[in-house]
Order: C-alpha cells, then sequence, then structure tokens
C-alpha cells in the first residue's frame, strides 16, 4: 500500500525501546523459551541512555506469530548473526537468560569468528554448554507444557489463564522448548569474550556446579554471583542484576 513504510528485516529482530544515540556500548538480550523482546524493556529503561540496549524479538510470537518458529539454537544464531553485526559499529555486549543465555554463547562464538570480540557475555539461569541434560519437556502434550512453565514461574499469569492466549503462545513455546532442549554444543576453542554468570541457588534446573562450568568456555574474564530464587530468579532481583551488568560494561570500555 502505497504511503506504508514497510518494516525492515532488521527491525522484525531487533527491538530498541528507547534509542540512546549517545551510548557508546550496545547491549544485545536474548529472551528466554517463551518470551519476547518486550521482557527486556525494564532493562532498556534503566541503562538507557548510556547503554543502547537492543532486545530481540524471535519468529512466531506476538508481532511475529505469522512466521515460522525456529526450532534450533544453531539456526536462530545464524540467522541472527547479519542484524547483530550491523549493530557492531559500536562494542557489542550481550545478554541471555535460559534458552537466551545459549543463544547468547553461540552467537558470541560466530561473532569472535568474524573477529568481533563482544565485550562481556552475560548469561542467567543456564548450566554451562559443556553441561548436558535430557530434557523431554517439549514432548509434552499442551497440559503437561502448560504445568512446567507454571512451576517454573516465568511467564505472567495472565498468559496461563487465557485460553486464547495460550492458544496464540503455544506453538512459540514450544518451538523454543525444543530449540533450548535439543541443543548440543559442537567442543571448539573457548571465547576470548568474559562470561559473566547469574544463577538462582533454588534453580531446579542450574547447579552451581553447572552454573560454575562457564569459566572452562572462556580464556578471558570470569564471574559467577549466585542470587537466591529459582529459575527466574532474576525477576525478583532485576535491579541489582541491571546494575551490575551497566558497570561491567562501563569499566570494560573505560580507558
Amino acid at each position: 500500500m502505497t504511503g506504508v513504510p514497510r518494516i525492515s528485516d532488521a527491525d522484525l529482530w531487533i527491538r530498541s525501546y528507547h534509542p540512546a544515540a549517545t551510548a557508546t556500548t550496545k547491549l544485545v538480550c536474548l529472551p528466554h523459551a517463551g518470551g519476547s523482546a518486550s521482557y527486556f524493556f525494564p532493562v532498556s529503561a534503566r541503562l538507557s541512555p548510556a547503554v543502547q540496549v537492543l532486545a530481540v524479538q524471535y519468529p512466531g510470537r506476538q508481532d511475529r506469530r505469522g512466521e515460522r518458529c525456529i526450532k534450533s539454537i544453531a539456526e536462530l544464531a545464524d540467522a541472527l548473526v547479519p542484524y547483530v553485526l550491523a549493530q557492531a559499529d559500536r562494542p557489542l555486549a550481550l545478554f541471555g537468560h535460559s534458552m537466551g543465555a545459549s543463544l547468547a554463547f553461540e552467537l558470541a562464538q560466530r561473532l569472535e569468528d568474524r573477529a568481533v570480540i563482544p565485550l562481556a557475555l552475560f548469561v542467567s539461569g543456564r548450566r554451562a554448554p559443556s553441561r548436558h541434560h535430557v530434557e523431554t519437556t517439549h514432548q509434552l502434550d499442551d497440559e503437561g507444557l502448560l504445568r512446567e512453565m507454571r512451576a517454573l514461574g516465568g511467564t505472567h499469569a495472565s498468559l496461563l489463564v487465557d485460553d486464547e492466549l495460550i492458544r496464540m503462545a503455544l506453538p512459540a513455546i514450544r518451538g523454543d522448548y525444543t530449540a533450548a532442549e535439543t541443543y548440543r554444543w559442537v567442543p571448539g576453542p573457548p571465547l576470548r569474550t568474559p562470561i559473566h554468570v547469574y544463577t538462582g541457588r533454588s534453580d531446579p534446573r542450574v547447579t552451581l556446579d553447572e552454573a560454575s562450568a562457564w569459566r572452562e568456555h572462556t580464556t578471558a574474564g570470569f564471574s559467577l554471583t549466585p542470587y537466591s530464587g529459582g529459575h527466574f530468579f532474576l525477576n525478583d532481583h532485576a535491579a541489582q542484576i541491571t546494575e551490575a551488568i551497566g558497570r561491567v560494561i562501563t569499566a570494560g570500555v573505560s580507558p
């Protein structure tokens, strides 16, 4: 239709809620299974304008629900590379929670292969890639999948009781769980990117040892910070974690 601007592919994948033209760094945020870019709106609000926060929107949800879900971490990472590279005019950092942590790690590998070394990789709610679990949640029926989501507590309660919203969201949720649970790390050289790990002490999906094992995946700096709470501990500690990320990024670009 004449006069209606076309949404670019880049705008479909990358959302910037608080544009920060004067920011010296950018933080690319990757959501958990079933999550969306808007989950990181508060992170963007807190870090802007010092850091430009770029939130990734996966296919198959919200305004992208008409698109095919991508059920592979590797395929998601490959699809994201050109859009993230286009943002590398300033130093980049990556932040992913749960499934997003695995995706952030794979994305960091691909960026390094293209001579772009991220400023930092922040991961939360996910065991190290070298620590494998057999997980079959993606194979459950719809009720079983919803029970698992309720148990982890990461999805807003209104979604889990609204039948229409559930029907709209379940394909994307199942696709994400498939990607997360079938992901297998391919052994290779460790990253040259510092890794900062946040974990919940009561997370049923990640032990402290499995979180500590992220240390094996970098030759650069490493930190591990446990917090009280379960798999979505970061919902209760959002301000602290966002401030910690901001301090690391600021220190990384200091002269």
